[in-house]
């Protein structure tokens, strides 16, 4: 039964379930009371974005385009070829006036609620160490997640569903780790391709057996696997496969209603866009109204965003999605009063470079790219920081992953210095050594 229960629902966070009885870290120095945010959604844009393409104006580009500047170092760890000029108008949208491409009108339009962060830059140029990087603060597999993290540190407000969910095609990687953390602090994940519940999650329902029934039988299991334990008392990830088995229980009759998005109304789910990306964004929604702590949402399998080839064409066809779901979020939480304690997280692993590659591409670019982030007490219409006058480095107000993620725990209410897990001998923590709260964000 313990091996079954690994996989499936043996997966599910279970911090909920935990809370009360061990708040993650030391809970009167990590944690402080009443912070601006309860929730966050990460809307992770796989591949590496191109920035000045979207939201950081380059005129630049155009200036000299198919040069390469003497003036300035464009060197990248592969062989490019001259600046590609953007082929995109930008407009300065809301009252404040923040320029946002022509692909993101509807973005634009709730500009003033979101803070453009224009000077991130990261440590590698490869995809899948610095996924990890955005994710858990370290290029290694085995650290823990944000989600975890914050699992770990806060719990769930709901103790019927997983506090850490991630809905995301299996190719894109394995980002809702707990590592060296229990297991019962990593994230459940969900695909988005479905929209019923019961084809979303394998196994929600037990046509055998009536709720009372099913009580009595997992009752006398868990019994079992108390004994079982008993022996093995300092075996955390066992003890979170168990626990795992009591919130797979009580998800089968609340995931029903918390992940069917066909209860919301027309003008609702029209709001996100009627396909992949909207439908995980409005369950984003869903989850976190209900009291899911962190939700990741990835824009698609493997890497949609990492455009080495024909980047005007790729760009027109993803971002009308990505726009409308993205602001549809924004404007659905605002309009529901959600959006003072729920922030929200856009970014890629890296940004894209200015030169070309191929000739109608850009390659990687870990120097310099664009996040933003909105509600959660962060302030709205400000772009913050700047990169030079290609895009390629952040030289201003530079914001680094752990910056982001010091922040990102600072509106949890989570001092990112103090919330720390012992293991193999130290403290970690998910800023490591690193990070700082970047105070002249906040509202």
């Amino acid at each position: 039964m313990l091996a079954t229960a690994g996989n499936g629902f043996g997966l599910m966070s279970l911090a909920g379930l935990l809370a009360a009885e061990k708040p993650g870290g030391d809970g009167k120095t990590a944690i402080r009371p009443k912070p601006p945010a309860k929730h966050v959604i990460f809307l992770f844009m796989t591949g590496g974005p191109s920035h000045m393409d979207l939201f950081d104006p380059k005129p630049a580009l155009q200036k000299f385009a198919g040069q390469r500047p003497k003036t300035v170092d464009l060197r990248t760890e592969r062989v490019t070829k001259g600046i590609l000029a953007s082929p995109f108008k930008f407009h300065r949208s809301g009252k404040s006036g923040v320029e946002v491409s022509e692909l993101l009108p509807k973005i634009g339009e709730v500009i003033d609620d979101i803070c453009v962060v224009r000077s991130m830059y990261t440590f590698n140029p490869t995809h899948t160490p610095a996924r990890n990087l955005m994710h858990s603060g370290n290029i290694a597999v085995t650290r823990p997640t944000i989600g975890a993290w914050l699992n770990y540190g806060l719990g769930s407000e709901n103790e019927n569903l997983p506090g850490f969910v991630a809905i995301s095609h299996p190719r894109s990687g394995k980002l809702w780790r707990s590592g060296f953390l229990p297991s019962e602090y990593q994230g459940t994940r969900f695909s988005p391709d479905e929209t019923v519940p019961e084809k979303m999650i394998r196994y929600l329902k037990n046509p055998s057996q009536d709720k009372p029934a099913q009580r009595q039988q997992l009752d006398l299991i868990q019994q079992l696997n108390g004994l079982h334990l008993a022996d093995r008392s300092t075996d955390g990830f066992l003890e979170g496969r168990i626990r795992a088995m009591e919130t797979a229980f009580r998800m089968q009759f609340a995931a029903s209603e918390a992940f069917d998005i066909r209860k919301e109304t027309k003008s609702v789910r029209g709001l996100y866009g009627e396909n992949t990306f909207g439908n995980s964004c409005l369950l984003a929604r869903r989850l976190v109204e209900r009291g899911v702590r962190y939700v990741q949402v990835f824009s698609g399998p493997g890497q949609p965003w990492d455009d080495h080839h024909d980047i005007n064409k790729n760009l027109r066809g993803r971002c009308p999605d990505v726009d409308r779901a993205c602001a549809g979020l924004i404007t659905d939480l605002k309009q529901r009063g959600l959006l003072d304690e729920t922030l929200i997280v856009w970014s890629g692993e890296f940004g894209r470079t200015p030169v070309s590659e191929a000739g109608t591409g850009r390659d990687h670019n870990p120097y310099g790219f664009t996040a933003w982030m909105a509600g959660g007490g962060i302030k709205g219409g400000v772009a913050h920081g700047a990169t030079d006058e290609f895009g390629f480095r952040a030289v201003e107000n530079r914001v680094n992953i752990h910056d982001l993620h010091a922040t990102l725990l600072h509106q949890m209410g989570i001092d990112h210095e103090q919330l720390t897990y012992r293991f193999s001998g130290r403290d970690y923590r998910l800023t490591d050594v690193h990070g700082r709260v970047l105070h002249e964000l906040i509202a």
